[in-house]
């Protein structure tokens, strides 16, 4: 049987998960007598000792695996002939950054199953880091938000939040927000924050991760319909936060002002432009939790935001969090990713120029590209138990095979964008990048 190799993560210094936990990998092993290989880290959550206690063998480098499964993108000098590799790539929207490991990859003559395009027969994501990109965002963006208003002699209780990696677990954040939450129902935002309302884009997992961190404070829920009457009547509270959660029926319209078809949305998306800059002017906050292609509209542009920025003496909104992260996409002020070490720059939508940091004038951009990483406990005993299932018959592939041949589970084969050296029939199209 081949070996499984689990790699040591090296990206940044702040990505400490594991594709699979050490209970997990027991499992694996008790049940399809797999030998397995866990590559040395300095870094990683989980300890080394606790998966030799499960069954591993500690390694140094990836020679040892045939299968070997990471998070984040490899290093194309460190991609090995021959190989089986699973992690996120982030190829499949011709990221022009890695094209060069995707050919890397190709030339190679090695498979690349990529955990995005793990899906049923309905196109539904079956492996993947749940909720926690939306839980470690909306902590992430209080804690900015908070240190900028503090900077500013502005004193609420979000000066009290940390950033998420500084707490034990999600749930010793929403603990410890809750008690906040407390603090903010009694004593409330001065004039000079609130009222605060927070728009989150998007309804999937990511946003209910955002939005079950929001509500550990005092909070009402405001539809986007609702919203303009509602935040004009002057009978918003200091003493809690405002809530409204977009669908893409409240993001966008027919350019020829037919009925919205969501259907027809994900088709035809040339044929919609955006309308989320009309409610722009009412939120102190902004999530973004979307997914998004060059296909779809811009949500929140530029010149959106250089235009609320000349019709408002003082503009409401303080700050984005762009979980969804696409530079220069569906929030276009976007300009890079960041990562926990400087997770936030300003922009100032007038010039079109930002400024690393949180602290000062400007909108405070939060565009960390891994936020599960801040949460890596969590994370990755979520994804470790989403991932399982489909290790066994992944080990048991005969990749000698051709594709349709070689025995993989059908979630695991739709994620095949690289089999043998050679783009799959299904990315094919990530030729023209390639080239």
């Amino acid at each position: 049987m081949k070996t499984l190799l689990i790699r040591a993560e090296d990206k940044n210094r702040w990505e400490r998960r594991s594709t699979i936990v050490p209970a997990d990998l027991k499992q694996i092993i008790k049940k399809s007598g797999v030998t397995v290989y866990i590559e040395k880290s300095d870094k990683r959550y989980f300890s080394e000792q606790e998966f030799i206690e499960a069954g591993a063998k500690p390694c140094i480098g990836m020679e040892s695996g045939d299968v070997i499964f990471g998070v984040k993108e490899i290093p194309e000098e460190k991609i090995i002939e021959n190989k089986t590799y699973l992690f996120f790539s982030h190829t499949i929207k011709g990221q022009k950054e890695n094209m060069s490991m995707l050919k890397r990859l190709m030339d190679s003559g090695s498979t690349l199953i990529d955990y995005e395009k793990i899906t049923d027969e309905q196109g539904r994501r079956k492996v993947f880091f749940g909720p926690f990109a939306g839980d470690a965002g909306a902590i992430d963006i209080l804690w900015l938000l908070g240190e900028n208003w503090k900077d500013r002699g502005i004193n609420t209780p979000f000066a009290k939040v940390k950033q998420a990696l500084h707490y034990d677990s999600v749930q010793d954040a929403k603990n410890k927000l809750s008690e906040l939450g407390k603090e903010l129902e009694l004593n409330g935002f001065p004039e000079q924050a609130g009222p605060v309302f927070i728009g989150i884009l998007g309804y999937g997992n990511v946003s209910r991760g955002a939005q079950q961190i929001f509500e550990q404070f005092p909070h009402k829920y405001i539809t986007p319909e609702e919203l303009p009457a509602f935040a004009e009547s002057g009978k918003a509270s200091l003493n809690k936060i405002y809530l409204t959660v977009f669908k893409e029926e409240h993001l966008v319209e027919h350019n020829e002002k037919q009925p919205f078809v969501l259907q027809d949305y994900y088709d035809h998306p040339e044929d919609y432009h955006s309308v989320f800059q009309n409610y722009l002017p009412y939120f102190t906050l902004l999530v973004n939790a979307t997914y998004w292609t060059k296909a779809y509209p811009t949500f929140v542009s530029w010149d959106a935001l250089s235009t609320l920025s000349a019709a408002q003496e003082k503009p409401k909104l303080k700050a984005i969090a762009d979980i969804t992260c696409d530079p220069n996409g569906s929030v276009e002020c976007t300009v890079k990713c960041t990562d926990s070490g400087m997770p936030a720059f300003r922009v100032f939508p007038r010039e079109k120029k930002s400024e690393d940091g949180h602290l000062g004038d400007g909108i405070i951009v939060l565009a960390v590209d891994n936020l599960p990483a801040e949460v890596p406990r969590d994370a990755s005993e979520f994804f470790s138990r989403s991932l399982s299932p489909f290790v066994p018959g992944i080990m048991q592939a005969d990749f000698n095979k051709p594709l349709d041949e070689c025995g993989l589970p059908p979630e695991i084969k739709r994620a095949v964008i690289v089999y043998k050296g050679k783009l799959t029939p299904d990315f094919s199209y990530l030729q023209q990048y390639v080239s």
